[in-house]
C-alpha cells in the first residue's frame, strides 16, 4: 500500500497547482471579458448580453466531463485493484457520475430536438 500512497502524493503535488492555475486563468479571462464589455458600454457601443454557450451545449459539456471523469475514476481503481483486490469495490461508485453524464447527454439531445420542433 506504500507505493499507492506515494503515487497519490505525486499526483496531488502536481495536480493541485495545476487546478489552482486553471481556476486563476478562468477568473482572469472572465475579468478581462467584463472589462472589455464595460469599456465598450462607456464608448456607447451596444453589447449583446448573450450567454457563452447555449443550454444544450452546457448539458453536453457537463455530460462529456462527467462520463470522462467516471471512466477515468473506474480505470484508476481497476488498475489499483491489481495490487489491492478490495479496491475493485470502489470502481462500482464510478457508475454514479457515469449515469449522471448520460442523463446530461440525454438532456442535451432533448433540448436540441425541442428547439427544432418549435
Amino acid at each position: 500500500m506504500d507505493g499507492i500512497t506515494g503515487l497519490a502524493a505525486v499526483i496531488m503535488i502536481f495536480g493541485m497547482p495545476t487546478a489552482v492555475l486553471g481556476m486563476y486563468t478562468f477568473y482572469r479571462v472572465r475579468k478581462l471579458r467584463t472589462e472589455e464589455r464595460l469599456a465598450a458600454m462607456q464608448r456607447g457601443v451596444t453589447v449583446p448580453m448573450e450567454p457563452d454557450l447555449t443550454e444544450a451545449a452546457h448539458s453536453r459539456r457537463a455530460g462529456i466531463l462527467l462520463i470522462a471523469g467516471a471512466v477515468g475514476y473506474m480505470m484508476a481503481f481497476t488498475i489499483i485493484a491489481r495490487v489491492e483486490p478490495d479496491a475493485l469495490i470502489a470502481t462500482a461508485f464510478g457508475a454514479i457520475p457515469f449515469t449522471l453524464g448520460l442523463g446530461y447527454l440525454l438532456d442535451s439531445t432533448l433540448i436540441r430536438r425541442e428547439a427544432r420542433t418549435s
